[in-house]
């Protein structure tokens, strides 16, 4: 006869928990303009957007890697998908609830992402 084992689920991060932390990690490392777009009531891709920019790719790819790195150190989360790390030029973090965009200003300016969901609820993210 086999014993199951009562195992505790593993407890996620909250989107505000994780937003929080993605937040922290970002003006960190000098982000700029940084956004957080509430998205829910607008598509079923994800809850929330956090939107940003860097001066350089060095920057950008910094940035992604502090990310990356804050959230699986506090939280044991890992990124679920990750674009754009052989440019640097516009890095995308997919964790399902939250998507990370971390460009080169221009090509922020040059997409705006802010315009096309400009729907959404929108508020910054600063110190």
């Amino acid at each position: 006869m086999s014993e199951f084992v009562n195992i505790a689920p593993i407890d996620k991060p909250s989107a505000d928990e994780l937003i929080n932390a993605i937040g922290e990690a970002l003006l960190s490392k000098k982000a700029e303009n940084i956004l957080k777009l509430d998205v829910r009531k607008l598509t079923t891709l994800t809850d929330y957007f956090i939107i940003c920019h860097a001066n350089s790719d060095t920057q950008v790819k910094a940035l992604a890697d502090v990310v990356v790195e804050d959230v699986k150190n506090n939280f044991g989360e890992r990124v679920w998908r990750k674009e754009g790390h052989t440019t640097n030029r516009w890095i995308v973090l997919d964790y399902v609830n939250v998507v990370v965009h971390i460009f080169l200003h221009d090509l922020r300016e040059y997409y705006g992402i802010e315009r096309m969901w400009s729907d959404a609820v929108i508020s910054e993210i600063k110190d």
